[in-house]
């Protein structure tokens, strides 16, 4: 284990030293169920006293609260005769219908109604409190999945009181129901008689408003002037669609032959051939013919030029003759698309004087269409207002019969008995008042264990300290009839308790610090009573039992009793020997071990601090770091006085002593920041007197590992 060093942190639980190299360990969890359970054994009797303390006070409220007395009735719903066509009344859903009927049952309105009833048929079972009103009276329904049966249970301080209250309820509960029922039968027999009315008069003015109109107009003629427009209108359209087509083609024509010409050819035109049944001219016939003349012309010149040359009589004759056709051809069609403009101006104004009557046919029948829509809206009114009036009509019949018909399916299955006293609730008080009760004291015992931050086991302080624990010693108690505990001996019978010293002990032989092994040793604590004197004596001896030259030195000036352990006188001692009033072999003295040696505290001193910061302590140091293999110093507690914080610089480490569920991890923890302020080197930590009963101690429970002082004595003489 290296040297232990502080580390900053703002966070409690974080550890306050660790070894240097070494990672962090996990974050503790903040509550231990060891804890609790030892509070529990310790503090067992708080829960009994909650508990009975609570019994008490349910007892105490039982003996004064008045006595309740149940009675119990039933009510179910029977069967319902189902009319053909009649109106009937529709029930909520069950869940929903068992709240509604609860809540109603327990109103204010339905209690005061009960009591009239009561006060009218039988005002001798009236029972009234204190304050002259009647007795209160719980009422709890409870109905079943199963059936369609509702139990009511009441219960009040008076047990005639509550039987004829319950009787009463019932009864007025079904009275009540058939008035609403006959209410709200009255109320929508009025409502739909009223929709009625209007539907009629509704009826009437859309028969009326036909009849005017067919006044004006005449629906036959209408419907016949419709189907003979149409048809027209279709005849006009066609005649449309072909005089359009017909402007297209002449518009093609004439386009085409403009293009030849541009050309240069004579060819007959396709679309001109295909219209000269549609425009018919005295130039077609003759065109024709020249343009025939001049392909006969151009094969015979065409023929002549293979023998005569262009200058020849009959070429020039052949040239001349075909100029003239072609100026004939020219004239033909200028004819021609004189004849097509014509024609085209002729197709247009077909054309625009159709368009003209389309429109107007188109006109006549829009009007004569909305005049049939009109006539067609006013005979669905009239069948929609027939409808709705005989719906109403018909409704209204069937409400007038529900109305005189009883309707309520609630009738009283068995009446209310005499009621009964319960003690339900003293025995739901008692139960209330024992669990909090014990509870309360519980709560408490949890709370202790909570804000308790003392160590009960090594593992809470190596999670609040890190791996920082060199050793633990167990609790061993004192045998009867001794005034102190025993000391280490040799071949211990206290096996648990003579290995963990000497585990301690191994711990700090193999220790080292700066690369050296620790020799002048420090034992303190952060209060007194932790055992640093037990500890650091226990630890001495071990030590020298180990074959060690050891000297325990008492430096607690104070109040130091290490001699009386021992047995050895007290002085002289530390004190003389720091005010150099004695040399040091006058205050060695012999223990009962042969290697161990003892300085006891000497006189007793106000102020030993100034002593330890004398030369005279550091020349003791010295000179007992050479005669003695180690030297285990025994000061007062950290916070008790400052000597342990003056000399725990001056020695290789100190052991910090903690004792288990004794010191508190804040105090723990406030001792080592002033070691370590005060740059002190903190070997490790100690758990003493930690409970070896418990579930986490593991170390040196096998008793039968060890052998006993007689075995050995026996093995030693054989």
């Amino acid at each position: 284990m290296k040297e232990l060093v502080p580390i900053s942190s703002s966070d409690s639980n974080l550890q306050l030293m660790e070894p240097m190299g070494s990672a962090p360990s996990a974050p503790p969890p903040k509550f231990r169920w060891q804890k609790l359970l030892f509070y529990l054994r310790k503090f067992w009797w708080l829960p009994v006293i909650t508990c009975g303390l609570g019994l008490g006070v349910a007892v105490f409220v039982f003996w004064h609260m008045p006595p309740v007395f149940v009675s119990t009735g039933s009510m179910w719903e029977t069967d319902k005769m189902r009319l053909s066509d009649g109106a009937s009344f529709v029930q909520q859903d069950r869940d929903t219908y068992l709240g509604t009927q609860t809540k109603l049952l327990e109103s204010e309105m339905l209690r005061q109604l009960t009591l009239t009833r009561m006060q009218a048929t039988d005002p001798q079972y009236i029972v009234t409190g204190g304050d002259g009103e009647a007795l209160p009276v719980s009422i709890k329904v409870v109905t079943s999945p199963n059936n369609s049966i509702y139990i009511l249970e009441a219960r009040s301080a008076n047990p005639v009181y509550t039987t004829a209250y319950l009787n009463a309820l019932m009864n007025q509960f079904i009275e009540y129901r058939r008035n609403i029922r006959r209410t709200v039968s009255g109320e929508t027999l009025a409502s739909i008689s009223e929709q009625v009315q209007r539907s009629e008069r509704d009826l009437k003015n859309d028969q009326a408003a036909l009849t005017e109109y067919e006044k004006s107009n005449n629906f036959v003629v209408l419907q016949q002037n419709s189907v003979v427009e149409a048809n027209y209108l279709a005849k006009l359209q066609t005649e449309l669609s072909d005089y359009k087509l017909q402007v297209k083609l002449l518009d093609a024509t004439a386009l085409d032959q403009d293009s030849k010409r541009s050309q240069g050819t004579n060819s007959t035109d396709a679309l001109f051939d295909s219209l000269r049944n549609a425009v018919q001219s005295p130039s077609s016939s003759g065109r024709q013919e020249a343009m025939r003349q001049i392909e006969l012309l151009k094969a015979r010149r065409e023929k002549l030029s293979k023998y005569l040359r262009p200058e020849h009589p009959k070429m020039v004759k052949l040239d001349e003759d075909i100029a003239r056709s072609q100026k004939l051809v020219e004239v033909y069609q200028q004819q021609s698309r004189e004849q097509i403009a014509t024609a085209r101006e002729a197709l247009q104004i077909k054309i625009d004087s159709v368009q003209a009557l389309v429109k107007q046919k188109e006109a006549e029948m829009t009007d004569t269409a909305a005049k049939l829509a009109s006539a067609d809206s006013l005979k669905q009114a009239i069948t929609r207002d027939q409808s709705m009036h005989e719906r109403l009509a018909s409704m209204l019949a069937n409400v007038d019969i529900g109305r005189n018909i009883d309707q309520d399916t609630l009738a009283v299955l068995e009446k209310a008995p005499p009621a009964k006293r319960s003690y339900r609730e003293a025995i739901r008080l008692v139960g209330i008042a024992g669990f909090m009760g014990s509870a309360l004291g519980l709560g408490i015992i949890f709370l202790l264990a909570l804000r308790d931050d003392r160590f009960t086991t090594v593992s809470e302080l190596t999670e609040k300290f890190g791996d920082n624990v060199l050793g633990q010693v167990p609790n061993t108690p004192t045998p009867k009839g001794e005034k102190s505990f025993a000391m280490l001996q040799d071949n211990d019978d206290r096996h648990m308790f003579a290995e963990s010293c000497r585990n301690l002990r191994s711990a700090l032989f193999y220790l080292s610090v700066d690369g050296h092994r620790p020799t002048v040793m420090l034992v303190t604590s952060a209060i007194p009573n932790e055992g640093k004197s037990t500890i650091a004596t226990n630890l001495a001896r071990a030590m020298a039992l180990g074959g060690s030259k050891v000297v325990l030195v008492d430096a607690d000036l104070r109040k130091g009793h290490i001699h009386e352990r021992l047995d050895l006188p007290s002085k002289p001692g530390l004190s003389e020997l720091l005010r150099q009033t004695s040399n040091l072999e006058g205050v060695l003295q012999s223990t009962d071990l042969p290697h161990l040696t003892f300085i006891a505290r000497g006189s007793i001193t106000r102020n030993p601090g100034d002593l330890f910061l004398s030369p005279a302590f550091e020349h003791l140091l010295a000179t007992l770091r050479q005669q003695f293999d180690y030297v285990v110093i025994d000061s007062s507690p950290v916070f008790a006085a400052d000597d342990t914080s003056t000399i725990a610089p001056k020695v290789d480490g100190t052991l910090f002593v903690v004792r288990s569920r004794f010191s508190q991890a804040r105090m723990v923890k406030e001792a080592l920041e002033v070691l370590f302020q005060r740059q002190a080197k903190v070997l490790g930590l100690v758990l003493n007197r930690s409970d070896a009963s418990s579930k986490s101690y593991y170390s040196y429970k096998y008793a039968e590992y060890y052998a006993t002082a007689e075995v050995v004595e026996s093995e030693q003489k054989s």
